[in-house]
């Protein structure tokens, strides 16, 4: 089974590692990035426009979504408007399809999967919605899916809630699905386990699913040399995830 790098990066600005994943996709293309990467981040909060973002999703301007603390950024990856910030797990798997399937829509379903697995072993039961991306439980969205894919090489990826303050979402129209209500682990599992602790337990359960779905074994990377400035820096007033503490749970069974 190939090896899955996986990188957490604590908590960090988002144009910091849209940065980091472009160099990573340079990387993975020109083989100087030999591995998968998958990148586990929580940002600080951003409210991200991708190519499919209508005006209808933006009830408010720009200058007043910054106004609220959070930084607006048009980005390249496919879909509408949503939020990241604290409480999310993001990640974003630097992926060469050509080593596994060249099919974004088999790519999409598979980072859908990953996360309908990950969290049924947290006990909290998730689908998808016929004819929109994304995973929802009980008629609620509770994970974003927005990819960019060049020379077969993945970018962006995915958004779970999981402790996050949800009334971020109530500013936009989330992915532009009007109507939508937004849900996180937190509010499905409402376990009384600390916020540490849940995300822990979800960051395991996410890495141990991505993993299956791909068919790879996830352990604990390091950013390549030519990047290791970016490591050095360290997280970005990091309150919860800290640098390269995932504690690796080894995928079992077939993707």
């Amino acid at each position: 089974m190939r090896p899955l790098d996986v990188v957490d990066l604590g908590r960090r600005r988002y144009h910091d590692v849209l940065e980091l994943q472009r160099a990573l996709r340079l990387g993975r293309i020109d083989g100087s990035v030999p591995r998968d990467v998958l990148l586990l981040v929580e940002h600080d909060p951003v409210y991200t426009l991708g190519r499919g973002t209508h005006e209808a999703s933006l009830p408010f301007p720009a200058e007043t979504l910054r106004a609220l603390g959070a930084d607006v950024v048009e980005i390249e990856r496919g879909g509408d408007v949503t939020w990241h910030g604290p409480g999310q797990l993001v990640g974003y798997p630097i992926i060469h399809l050509s080593e596994h399937r060249e099919d974004l829509h088999w790519y999409l379903r598979r980072l859908e999967q990953a996360l309908i697995d990950a969290l049924a072993e947290l006990g909290i039961p998730a689908e998808r919605n016929p004819g929109k991306t994304g995973v929802w439980t009980r008629g609620r969205k509770i994970a974003s899916i927005g990819i960019h894919v060049k020379q077969w090489v993945t970018l962006h990826g995915f958004a779970l809630n999981v402790v996050a303050d949800l009334s971020w979402f109530d500013s936009i129209v989330p992915c532009g699905i009007h109507g939508v209500g937004m849900t996180s682990v937190r509010r499905e599992l409402d376990a009384g386990e600390s916020d540490v602790v849940l995300e822990h337990r979800t960051r395991e359960a996410v890495v141990a699913s991505f993993g299956r779905a791909f068919g790879l074994e996830p352990h604990l990377g390091a950013l390549p040399a030519t990047m290791a400035a970016f490591a050095a820096q360290g997280p970005h007033h990091d309150e919860r995830g800290a640098f390269a503490t995932l504690a690796i749970a080894r995928p079992t069974g077939n993707p």
